[in-house]
């Protein structure tokens, strides 16, 4: 593991999805308590997205921006998070890729299971592409990113989109997504005790996420049989990851289906890690991140 990164290990408290409520309230102190990155550069708003129900979102504009866009779905195995604790990830998103980020505030399980989370996230694409004028954007620049459950429902966007014949998608941007309910590949398997996330917690989200309806493609991407079609992709792994061997089948496939590809594999990372900001394996992770979505909508 990156000493930088290991050195935190003994310090990171234990995400127990075992009860929502409360791992809701520790995910958001967690999250609050951190310092957010400065925002002068850029225009923030919150929405309302009309859907049955209404999403709330949140819009950050770079003042500097190239007209681009980004869809943005928070992590937190579709259970904990939202529009506050992904404040500083959005943010960060803006100012490093110089798009737009529309930061989505969708509907969490148990209470709402598939698809409601998608249905939501769908329904700001959708919103993103008819708004592009006032927001400011080209609606043939907008791509679906996120990170974890969030990652997830960006390629579960794309695929929609694809045989719906939805919004145009430029670019899917997926950091270490969950993509595969069956959790049969070796790093699944294997990784029971990797920090912040292992086999138990990976388990239990999909329980919540899906209840027990079987899984279809659009609620676990790994399981399409066709990808031909999508979105190119930038697809981020981390090495201590129980979705590490799912993502980096994944992009094999696309690779495979004819979809261009940027894979990268971050040694001595583990999933989330980006969050200690402070290791400079996390900001070459981040600044990676805007970079290629910069190259993919900045024309």
């Amino acid at each position: 593991m990156d000493p930088e990164l290991e050195a935190f290990v003994p310090l990171l408290p234990r995400l127990d999805l075992s009860d929502p409520v409360t791992a809701r309230k520790g995910y958001a102190d967690l999250a609050t308590s951190r310092a957010a990155p400065a925002t002068t550069d850029m225009e923030i708003e919150d929405r309302t997205v009309p859907a049955d129900p209404d999403v709330p979102v949140r819009v950050y504009r770079p003042r500097q921006g190239h007209g681009g866009a980004v869809v943005w779905m928070h992590g937190g195995g579709w259970v904990v998070g939202d529009l506050d604790t992904e404040h500083a990830w959005a943010a960060r998103v803006a100012a490093a890729s110089g798009a737009a980020v529309v930061s989505v505030g969708y509907r969490l399980a148990p209470e709402h299971r598939f698809p409601a989370a998608l249905d939501d996230a769908y329904a700001v694409l959708g919103w993103t592409a008819e708004h592009a004028a006032e927001l400011g954007i080209d609606p043939q620049r907008i791509a679906v990113a996120g990170h974890s459950a969030g990652a997830n429902l960006a390629a579960a966007l794309a695929l929609r989109a694809r045989d719906e014949r939805g919004p145009s998608i430029r670019f899917q941007a997926l950091n270490e997504p969950s993509l595969d309910d069956r959790q049969e590949t070796w790093s699944a398997r294997h990784f029971t005790d990797t920090p912040w996330s292992n086999r138990d917690h990976v388990t239990a989200a999909w329980r919540h996420y899906l209840g027990s309806a079987p899984a279809t493609p659009y609620a676990a991407p790994a399981r399409a049989t066709d990808l031909s079609g999508l979105p190119p992709a930038y697809i981020a792994t981390a090495e201590f990851d129980p979705n590490r061997d799912e993502d980096i089948a994944y992009a094999v496939r696309l690779l495979q289906a004819g979809v261009s590809v940027d894979l990268h594999q971050w040694p001595g990372t583990f999933h989330g890690s980006q969050a200690i900001l402070s290791a400079a394996v996390s900001q070459r992770q981040i600044t990676e991140l805007g970079a290629a979505l910069r190259r993919a909508l900045a024309e």
